[in-house]
């Protein structure tokens, strides 16, 4: 596979990636703002506490999604670690989120049900941008490429050199002949 053929199959990878990482995020945005707005008109909590609420589950179904869909095919030895890190992240991420929507809310009293929609989804937005990179790069690692063995290694310089040989002549004994 040439040098373009091998980007390509990355760029194709990484468009599989995100794909999946945004359907994934698809379901968990739905939970997050179906959470969201149900806690804020069937409870009396505020409206970031309601969002942390809401975040948390999303994150929940959203490790669901990803382990076992997105990043199925990514290394399962260390799941300690991998949930461990994944909390970490979206933790930090729930930040990013609920930072946007407090600001909105107690910096410039921006709260009707509109308006804190608005400033959810733009957190979220966010948020997911730190999230994206964060998992594949440090939660859900890619395993090491294979290594080949020594003869599969071997023959793309075996063929070079066999392509390269200069075509003998041989000369024909007289005598033998």
């Amino acid at each position: 596979m040439g040098e373009r053929g091998a980007l390509r199959a990355r760029l194709d990878l990484l468009a599989r990636e995100v794909a999946k990482f945004g359907a994934v995020g698809a379901v968990g945005l739905l939970v997050n703002i179906a959470v969201f707005n149900l806690l804020r008109h069937a409870t009396d909590l505020q409206v970031v506490r309601a969002s942390v609420l809401a975040t948390f589950v999303a994150i929940l179904c959203n490790y669901v999604g990803f382990r076992y869909w997105t990043y199925r095919d990514r290394d399962k030895t260390g799941r300690t670690r991998e949930l461990t890190l994944f909390l970490l992240f979206s933790a930090a991420g729930a930040v990013i989120e609920n930072g946007v929507l407090y600001l909105a809310t107690y910096g410039f009293d921006w709260n009707s049900p509109v308006q804190s929609n608005v400033f959810k989804i733009l957190g979220i937005g966010l948020a997911t941008l730190f999230r994206f990179w964060s998992y594949r790069t440090w939660v859900f690692k890619a395993l090491p490429a294979e290594t080949p063995s020594a003869e599969e290694a071997a023959r793309p310089a075996e063929r070079f050199l066999e392509q390269r040989r200069p075509t003998e002549t041989v000369e024909r004994d007289p005598v033998r002949n």
